[in-house]
């Protein structure tokens, strides 16, 4: 089928060239015409005309003689069927064909054979309305300028419609609205050309825009239409000025706020366009030019920030002043203003001015006694303004605030005492209420002022020295030392003796030095005839009115060995220590024939004697008692033995420098009968030198116990007048076996002292390096181990 079709078209399109050649040659081949009207769009088989019959020819012959229509064109838009009638082969579109031709006429042959004949059939082509009006676009915008006059054309795209005739475009409207009105004008081919024509002033900042429609409308029946948007945008001129949208912009802001800190945006419109409505920013002062606050403006943003510097002490509000202009040819501008508010924070430390201060205060100065005035001021305000001073609560120092609390009044609450703080470095604080709290601080330094309060204070109370016998005359003995807390003058002390104590008469034989206490003996002293005495020395100091106190000083005087032994027995009528003991011969061994009797002065180890043989004729028939003296036969006489022996005693003492006596005693043997006669005679002369010696110990006995009640009253008046436990006593040794012993015995505090004579107790040892002056004792109150040690 598709190759006998081809063949078909190739068939016609020759036919038709060899037809139009044979019109062109001969145009006597041409028998008929017909003519057919037909509408656009009509149905595909739709029949034209029967062109056989039309056309006046054999219907019974019409498929021998072949008849066919040839367009000459590509589209066969007719055919012919079998029957002769001319149907509708494809779709007939009159605009396509003939746009806007009228009429429209399509021009066909008709061709048939045997014989060959060819007829010329003209179809026009009837217009319906089968197409609206159309805009090129389905909008359509149109600018005009705001200072437009009324009464200006503004034309606007027209509708174009393929169909003709009254099918085609006939005419036009707009939408109602104030500002513009439609006209129509005749142009050539387009047909109708719409106007907007303006009938009243446009205001852009009113109206920027206008959205109209307009409708192009046919005349068919029924009539089609097409519209279009028509959007008029109103072009700006520089006719408004920036407005800014608050009246007045406010703000507040901390002080310490850093750079950079975001404060506002201030903004303003216009209602202009275009650089007509651009606004730019700046700062602008008081007086002229730009402003030096501390701000910082974004001129396109209009960011007002924190470039610094900001102190609410210096200033609490800024009134700014922003100028918002825009950027068109003749710029118009307004201001814009802007109230910062600048909120203080507790940023400055408290400070402190002393308006008055006494540096120099007596210690006996009454509490509350103005010391210094103060004022205080913080830069801050409100709580953080508000400053709280104190002083450390040790001090014997306290403020005291005004009613309105900026100043203060440093005053003594106690008594100062120099004697114990001279000098005070009051630190004041000063402390405000902000948060966090600053705080500042000063010192004031304070002189105490010495006053004369303290009397002079001795360093010993009783004082206890020990001075040994035979001292230089004039020569310092011992000192005494008081101190007085108080200053200068009034710590300046004097000494002197207190000579209307009792006992005053020791203080002619004693000297002081005022100025530094040393005392001095105008005289030597003697252990035999003064062994203790007792005065006061008072101190007193320079202060007005001048203070003083007293002490007691005990002085004991030690022994020293200057008394060398006194031989009691034997003494001979000459004075002479000699002395003859008879003894009969035949005594036994042990036998007594005598004892040496000695006495020495000086007491302890300086009066603690020993005896000892120095000459004997025969050793082997006399001994002595290095302790008693006593001198006793060793052995039985015998007939060789020679009938007188001389003995040569030597008595010593323990002093350092050892002193000593001699006596002699001549031993005769006798017969035991004349040993009887001479016992009586040597009876009766012993009785009378018992007498002598018995007179002698009396004295002595008698002396001693003076010493002593002496020394017990002394002590016991010392322990009354003071604290410290003073006894004394003496204890007279009864034993007496040959030697004068005696011994005193005292005790002051914790110590028990003793002075031993000849002969030492039992259980006393010799302390080394003691010069033979003191002795350990035990003390029956503590353990056997402990020892006291007491010195002489």
């Amino acid at each position: 089928m598709a190759i006998t079709d081809i063949k078909k078209r190739w068939l016609d399109v020759w036919i038709s060239f060899c037809l139009a050649l044979l019109i062109v040659i001969n145009l006597e081949g041409i028998s008929a015409q017909i003519r057919y009207s037909i509408q656009e769009e009509l149905k595909l088989g739709t029949a034209v005309g029967n062109v056989a019959k039309d056309l006046g020819l054999d219907l019974g012959r019409l498929t021998d003689r072949n008849l066919r229509v040839v367009s000459g064109t590509k589209q066969d838009l007719f055919k012919v069927n079998r029957d002769g009638i001319l149907l509708v082969n494809q779709r007939v579109d009159r605009e396509e064909l003939c746009a806007k031709t009228v009429p429209c006429i399509t021009n066909l042959k008709a061709v048939v054979e045997n014989p060959l004949e060819m007829h010329q059939v003209i179809v026009e082509i009837l217009d319906v309305n089968d197409n609206s009006p159309k805009f090129l676009e389905e909008n359509y915008t149109l600018e005009v300028l705001e200072s437009a006059i009324v009464g200006s054309r503004f034309q606007t795209e027209g509708a174009h419609d393929l169909d003709v005739g009254l099918n085609s475009l006939q005419s036009y409207r707009l939408t109602h609205n104030q500002y513009f009105r439609l006209e129509t004008e005749e142009f050539g081919e387009d047909g109708k050309v719409p106007y907007l024509i303006l009938q009243r002033p446009l205001d852009r900042e009113h109206t920027a825009q206008h959205w109209l429609q307009l409708t192009a409308a046919d005349g068919g029946k029924p009539p089609k239409a097409g519209t279009i948007n028509v959007s008029v945008i109103v072009s700006d001129i520089n006719d408004n000025s920036p407005v800014c949208d608050k009246q007045k912009y406010t703000i507040t802001i901390k002080e310490n706020a850093p750079a950079g800190t975001f404060l506002l945006t201030v903004n303003a419109s216009d209602s202009d366009e275009g650089v007509n409505g651009e606004i730019e920013y700046s700062l602008r002062s008081k007086l002229r030019g730009l402003s030096g606050e501390p701000f910082d403006l974004d001129s396109r943003t209009g960011k007002l920030t924190v470039k610094g510097g900001l102190d609410y002490e210096e200033k609490q509000v800024y009134e700014i002043k922003v100028l918002a202009a825009d950027k068109g040819a003749v710029s118009l501008s307004t201001h814009c203003n802007v109230v910062v508010r600048v909120e203080d924070v507790n940023d400055n430390q408290p400070e402190i001015e002393i308006t008055s201060l006494s540096s120099r205060i007596p210690e006996d100065a009454p509490p509350g006694t103005v010391v210094a005035l103060m004022g205080v001021a913080d830069l801050d305000s409100g709580v953080n303004g508000q400053v709280v001073c104190s002083v450390p609560g040790h001090l014997p120092f306290d403020l005291k605030p005004s009613p309105d609390g900026h100043s203060y009044s440093l005053v003594t609450k106690e008594y100062l005492d120099k004697e114990k703080i001279n000098v005070y470095n009051i630190m004041i604080t000063a402390k405000d209420l902000g948060s966090p709290a600053l705080s500042s601080t000063k010192v004031i330094q304070v002189d105490v002022l010495d006053v004369n309060d303290n009397s002079p204070l001795f360093i010993g109370s009783p004082y206890t020295f020990y001075v040994p016998e035979n001292n230089k005359a004039g020569m310092s003995i011992f000192s005494v030392s008081a101190v007085d807390a108080d200053g200068g003058e009034n710590a300046a002390v004097t000494y002197s003796l207190n000579r209307k104590s009792p006992g005053h008469t020791v203080t002619s034989f004693l000297n002081i030095n005022e100025a530094n206490g040393t005392i001095s003996a105008l005289k030597s002293f003697d252990f035999e005839t003064l062994k203790t005495f007792q005065f006061q020395v008072v101190a007193s100091d320079s202060g007005t009115p001048s203070l003083s106190s007293n002490v007691t000083v005990n002085v004991f005087i030690l022994d020293q060995n200057d008394n060398a032994p006194v031989i009691l027995y034997p003494v001979s009528s000459n004075g002479s220590a000699e002395g003859v003991e008879e003894i009969p011969r035949n005594v036994n061994a042990g036998h007594l024939v005598t004892k040496v009797r000695a006495y020495d002065a000086d007491i302890g180890y300086n009066g603690w004697l020993l005896f000892s043989l120095q000459q004997v004729t025969d050793h082997s028939l006399f001994g002595l008692d290095r302790y008693t003296g006593q001198i006793r036969t060793l052995r039985s006489f015998t007939e060789t033995d020679e009938a007188e022996h001389k003995l040569l005693i030597l008595v010593k003492d323990n002093g350092n420098v050892s002193l000593s006596a001699t006596a002699t005693v001549v031993v005769k043997l006798v017969e035991p009968k004349e040993a009887f006669a001479a016992s009586d005679v040597k009876s009766s002369a012993k009785d009378e030198e018992g007498t002598d010696v018995t007179f002698y110990l009396m004295i002595t006995l008698g002396s001693v116990s003076v010493l002593f009640l002496i020394s017990i009253i002394v002590l016991i008046a010392m322990q009354c007048s003071k604290t410290t436990d003073y006894t004394s006593k003496y204890l007279q040794e009864t034993n007496y076996d040959g030697t004068l012993c005696h011994s005193i015995q005292y005790r002051s505090g914790e110590k028990r002292y003793m002075l031993v004579g000849p002969r030492m107790s039992i259980g006393s040892t010799i302390v080394p390096g003691s010069h033979a002056n003191t002795l350990v004792l035990p003390d029956r109150r503590r353990g056997s181990g402990e020892r006291q040690q007491y010195q002489t």
